[in-house]
Order: structure tokens, then C-alpha cells, then sequence
């Protein structure tokens, strides 16, 4: 695939001893939304946290196999796993703002990256908070303390901090999970029009979603890449059984 962003080839995760990814293989193309689906427990986290070596945080993890982003390896000896955060960012279930203005919240990750210059830092808290659909509401009271905003504006700050830094890939972890119905259709529009400019992978549990907004779908069950495909393909005429019935719900 000429266009794709990043090449999985027999990726392999332990815990310890455990297994919990086998054998995992997939191409994600450029500027498209791939939903990650399955049961709790099946991989699916643990997968999208791969993509920034967000596992390497916990002690006993183990990997084999490959992951490419850009025809690069991302665990060759040479990699720079910060440079990687900054091309692959994250965005979690839980919206976790820093207890400071929204403002600070947005500017952190520019900081933390030595950029000093406050006009360009004042740009891009505006920027991102434009693509983040998230400016008009909060552009009169940056500097108020981002607690304040209700669930769905705090994940929507999130994403914000996740672009400052120029990603090219967004990782999301249910990033509407804990929402309402309107702050949802706000986030899913939203990955939409991310998609543009980003290739987004994100992790979900509602089979609507996945099937709204994934040009591509994966299927995870018990460590195992089930079945990898067009959304439109796994919705509507998946190749194994399995995937069938965790889609029409009659387990999982």
C-alpha cells in the first residue's frame, strides 16, 4: 500500500509473561480514521498505546515484530521515543486537563518542547483550538482554569494540547465514552474534519461510532487481529462469523 501511514508486520506484545497482542499485522493509510473494535480485555488499548511506545511506561512489556510509521521501525535502537510522541499523539478516555488556565493547558506541550517565543505560542493555542472546534467558545477567558469546562469542552481541550505539538497521527482511547449524546456528535464531527490533516486511529466501544466515522474497520478478540477491512465491509458483509456476531451484538 503506497499511501500507507504506518505498517504493522507480526507485532507481538507480552505483559510478563502473558501474550496479549499475536501476531498482528495491518496497514493504516494516510488521512484516514481506523476504528479499532472488540471486548474488553482484547488487545485494543494496549494495541493503540504500541503506536507512541506509550507500553514502554510499564516495566515488564515486551515486543516483537514491527511497527513502521513512515517506513521507519519505531523500535529500532536509533529511535528517539520523544520525537515519536511528538509525530503520534494521544488522546484518552478520561479528558485529563492540567489543573491551569486553559490557556497553559494548550501551551504545555510547546513548552515542555523549548519553544520560548510567545507570539508563535499565543498562534498556536489558537490555532489548535480552532481545529479543535473549541476557540469560540473559550477565546474570552483563556486564562480561566480549564476544570471549569464542562466534560465535552475538557476532551475537546485535549485533543487541542494533542495537535499544538504537530502531530501526524492522533491515537484516541474512547475519547467520547463519557460524554452526552451532543458532546459525542461534537467529537465524531470533529475527528472528521481532523482526518484532512491527520491519520487517526481511535479505540471504541460503540459499534455506531465505529461504523459513522472509520474508513477502516479492525476487529480484536482475545489478542488476535480477527479481521481488518472497510468499515462499510464490517458492518455490513464481514468474512468470519465471529465478527458478525460481536457487531449484532449477540456476544461481547
Amino acid at each position: 500500500m503506497d499511501n500507507a501511514k504506518i505498517i504493522v508486520k507480526n507485532f507481538n506484545f507480552f505483559y510478563g509473561s502473558v501474550q496479549i497482542l499475536k501476531n498482528v499485522s495491518m496497514n493504516i493509510e494516510k488521512n484516514k480514521v481506523i476504528g479499532i473494535i472488540g471486548p474488553s480485555g482484547c488487545g485494543k488499548s494496549t494495541f493503540l498505546r504500541s503506536i507512541n511506545r506509550m507500553n514502554d511506561l510499564i516495566g515488564s512489556s515486551k515486543y516483537e515484530g514491527e511497527i513502521l510509521i513512515d517506513g521507519k521501525n519505531i523500535f529500532d535502537s536509533n529511535i528517539d521515543v520523544v520525537e515519536i510522541r511528538k509525530k503520534v499523539g494521544m488522546v484518552f478516555q478520561k479528558s485529563n486537563p492540567f489543573p491551569k488556565s486553559i490557556f497553559d493547558n494548550v501551551a504545555y506541550g510547546l513548552k515542555v518542547n523549548g519553544i520560548k517565543d510567545k507570539e508563535y505560542i499565543a498562534y498556536k493555542v489558537e490555532e489548535s483550538l480552532k481545529h479543535s472546534a473549541l476557540w469560540e467558545e473559550v477565546k474570552d477567558r483563556l486564562n480561566k482554569n480549564a476544570l471549569d469546562l464542562s466534560g465535552g469542552q475538557q476532551q475537546r481541550l485535549c485533543i487541542a494540547r494533542a495537535l499544538a505539538i504537530e502531530p501526524e497521527v492522533l491515537l484516541m482511547d474512547e475519547p467520547a465514552s463519557a460524554l452526552d449524546p451532543m458532546a459525542t456528535t461534537k467529537i465524531e464531527e470533529l475527528i472528521l474534519e481532523l482526518k484532512e490533516e491527520y491519520t487517526i486511529v481511535i479505540v471504541t466501544h460503540n459499534m455506531q461510532q465505529a461504523a459513522r466515522i472509520s474508513d477502516y474497520t479492525a476487529f480484536f478478540m482475545l489478542g488476535d487481529l480477527v479481521e481488518f477491512d472497510t468499515a462499510n465491509v464490517i458492518f455490513t458483509k464481514p468474512a468470519k462469523k465471529i465478527t458478525e456476531e460481536y457487531i449484532t451484538g449477540r456476544f461481547g
